[in-house]
């Protein structure tokens, strides 16, 4: 096993399945199934969830919201897509707990850095919702935050691609990719993976980024017992 503890980072489009809107069962299921792989194994998990699926606060700017509301509705998004995924973790005896970035009882625990390490060192899931808590601050961001502060060895960072490119391999047949990548070169390539503050927090506290493939059935895994899975960004 090379490493004993992950902050893994999900957007929420993911939960949506195809279409990229609500919440997909099967999918929520699917992900429950990959963690619960890898918490079997002893290793610590933390998960922080994306809100996309649901709300997004930029989005909401471009309709004339306030920024700051617009982002608060981002941040109760996430919840929702946090909670769903706790009760898929459950239904397959996987113990979890939602904490959340501002007080939210009882729909989840207000976060403490101290009871959520609590929680993964005994053997369960620490799902972390409401982003930062704060507005302009991107789930990223916030991702990265969380993984400074739990101290774990690795940021993953789960995509329905496998791996960086130098261009979108969506729209791209030629799109070249990355085995690894520095900090640096990802922003100076302006390469979009995560956003300045996430990559800053992680380079000053030297956590290594796995971007991968969160549908490929076993991926998780495989990071975990060190196979070659994804781009590392260090």
């Amino acid at each position: 096993m090379k490493y004993s503890s992950v902050l893994l980072k999900l957007s929420g489009e993911s939960l949506a399945g195809e279409d990229g809107k609500g919440l997909d069962e099967k999918v929520l299921n699917r992900y429950a199934k990959e963690i619960s792989d890898i918490v079997s194994t002893g290793v610590g998990v933390a998960v922080v969830v994306g809100g996309g699926n649901i709300f997004r606060g930029l989005k909401g700017s471009r309709m004339g919201y306030e920024r700051v509301r617009g982002d608060q509705m981002g941040m109760l998004a996430t919840t929702i897509n946090s909670i769903a995924l706790s009760i898929s973790l459950k239904l397959i005896d996987i113990k979890s707990e939602v904490f959340t970035s501002t007080p939210m009882e009882p729909f989840g625990r207000y976060y403490v850095r101290d009871r959520a390490l609590e929680v993964m060192n005994r053997g369960g899931v620490a799902i972390i919702a409401g982003g930062t808590g704060n507005p302009y601050f991107t789930t990223d961001s916030a991702s990265a935050l969380r993984a400074a502060e739990l101290g774990v060895s690795v940021l993953l960072k789960g995509t329905r691609v496998d791996g960086v490119y130098d261009s979108d391999p969506e729209k791209d047949e030629l799109a070249i990719k990355y085995k690894t990548l520095t900090y640096d070169k990802a922003l100076a390539d302006n390469l979009k993976i995560m956003d300045m503050t996430a990559f800053a927090l992680c380079k000053e506290n030297n956590i290594p980024i796995i971007v991968f493939d969160m549908n490929c059935s076993g991926n998780l895994l495989k990071l975990i017992n060190g196979e070659d899975v994804g781009t590392i960004i260090s």
